[in-house]
């Protein structure tokens, strides 16, 4: 397991690299400076802001500059809020972040699971056509369209919850069921056809012509084979909901990562965008290697490859 683990880690190491690389350049390409307002500073200031920062240096140094610091654990300082680090932050906004996230991924696969494994099992039915037609709808309504309806429905028209901000429980249950909704919807999908898939497998047949109730047939031998899909799904799609609240967190005011990377990216904080992608890049990459380990453990013939 160790040596799996390990293959897996030094291969994650070079997609790091190219995108922490990509987006170095590709904010550099980009019109506009941290530095560059409506008033223009004199030439000899904005030569000492730029030198203090090292944006003077040609492109390659401040790269080099940028991974040796990187390499220390050092995200920089942020331009656009002086006397703060990117480090400083994203701490800041990281338990907001991570809470949103898991309580969508929770939700998610409670409700997914659930609502695929019925419409699996009862299959060109009443219900499997119905959860599969809600299904079509979450994947096909993008967050940003979902999270104004909330809004409007549970806010505006009803009263029920807050519109926005994060003072209070009830502040969270709009943002977390944005987040959710998608991913309950494409969960389902998952976990209905690899249930029935699954549940046309011989030893399922086996099962059955040995009497065993039809729950204990789902719980004990349809369910764990039927699950691997998901689990496939589950790395991304945390990835997904870690980093789709930057939209989320903008439209309820939520204080998380995401409203830095949008305030950092409208102002050209060069250090703060690249610090939440260089902070998302390796969630991604973390989430993906602790999903190849657990599907290496439920299936002992991945770690064989």
């Amino acid at each position: 397991m160790w040596t799996y683990a390990a293959k897996r880690l030094l291969s994650a190491i070079p997609t790091l690299l190219l995108l922490i690389a990509l987006t170095f350049f590709m904010l550099r390409a980009a019109p506009g400076g941290p530095f560059d307002t409506e008033r223009a500073l004199p030439p000899e200031v904005q030569a000492q802001v730029e030198a203090a920062y090292h944006l003077n240096e040609p492109l390659w140094e401040q790269f080099g500059r940028y991974l040796g610091a990187l390499l220390q654990g050092d995200l920089g300082p942020s331009y656009q809020y002086p006397g703060y680090s990117v480090n400083e932050l994203i701490a800041d906004g990281l338990p907001v972040s991570l809470t949103l996230g898991a309580v969508a991924m929770a939700l998610a696969l409670l409700l997914g699971c659930g609502a695929g494994a019925i419409a699996a099992l009862n299959q060109n039915r009443v219900a499997d056509y119905g959860v599969m037609t809600l299904a079509m709808t979450g994947i096909s309504l993008p967050t940003f369209v979902i999270a104004p309806l909330l809004i409007l429905a549970f806010a505006v028209t009803l009263g029920w919850l807050p519109a926005g901000g994060w003072d209070r429980a009830s502040s969270a249950v709009l943002p977390v069921l944005a987040l959710a909704l998608p991913q309950v919807a494409v969960v389902a999908r998952l976990m209905r056809g690899s249930m029935i898939e699954v549940l046309r497998q011989n030893y399922i047949r086996t099962a059955r012509a040995k009497g065993l109730t039809a729950s204990r047939v789902i719980l004990r031998h349809a369910l764990k084979p039927a699950l691997m899909p998901v689990l496939s799904y589950v790395g991304p799609a945390a990835a997904t909901l870690i980093t789709g609240s930057v939209v989320v967190e903008q439209i309820f005011s939520v204080p998380g990562i995401g409203r830095h990377f949008v305030q950092g990216a409208l102002n050209r904080d060069y250090t703060v965008v690249m610090g939440v992608v260089v902070f998302y890049g390796t969630l991604i990459i973390g989430f993906n290697l602790l999903v190849d380990l657990l599907y290496g453990a439920l299936d002992p013939r991945v770690r064989q490859k």
